[in-house]
């Protein structure tokens, strides 16, 4: 069994959705946990839990954060938190993952699936620690959450797109 601790200096959980139909707002979630729990040679093993801190979400943008907190969004006064418990990796080559995971935000509940990228195995130089890392992709439909709010334009389509493009990255050290 090895003790995976999340470095969060060399982590991130980002994300981006269409605005007005042309171009991509970002934005990322800055308060996280990922848990992670078995050994390091049995990726298919592992059991994963993220919790993330649904105020912490930062777009460079003081408005548009408040309105993402808002009940028209993620509702942060009555729903903390979003969480991401893994229930089955598969692999699908040396490198790549496929993780379906139970993703819960605003109390709503679906099954989605990941790719997960293994970075594989080092030795830290500095302190002689053993890392490893991954990167996660997925896109989820903010509207299958709750996450309706929008508004028609005046040329057709809608301000904000209902598919949300997730990248992440989470670096550990492993025991």
């Amino acid at each position: 069994m090895s003790t995976f601790t999340l470095d969060k200096v060399h982590s991130g959980i980002g994300f981006q959705v269409k605005h007005m139909m042309v171009s991509k707002a970002k934005g990322e979630f800055k308060n996280f946990d990922v848990a992670v729990e078995g050994d390091i040679n049995n990726l298919e093993g592992l059991k994963i839990t993220a919790t993330i801190d649904a105020a912490s979400i930062s777009t460079n943008n003081d408005d548009r954060d408040g309105h993402l907190r808002s009940a028209d969004f993620f509702d942060v006064e009555k729903y903390q938190t979003i969480k991401i418990e893994g229930q089955s990796i598969k692999k699908i080559s040396d490198e790549e993952y496929e993780l379906t995971a139970l993703v819960t935000i605003k109390d709503v509940t679906n099954t989605e699936k990941f790719t997960v990228e293994f970075s594989g195995v080092s030795k830290n130089p500095m302190d002689g620690s053993t890392v490893t890392g991954f990167d996660v992709e997925g896109k989820i439909n903010r509207e299958n959450y709750g996450l309706t709010w929008n508004a028609a334009l005046e040329t057709g389509g809608f301000l904000v797109g209902k598919d949300v493009k997730l990248s992440a990255n989470f670096e550990f050290v492993v025991a």
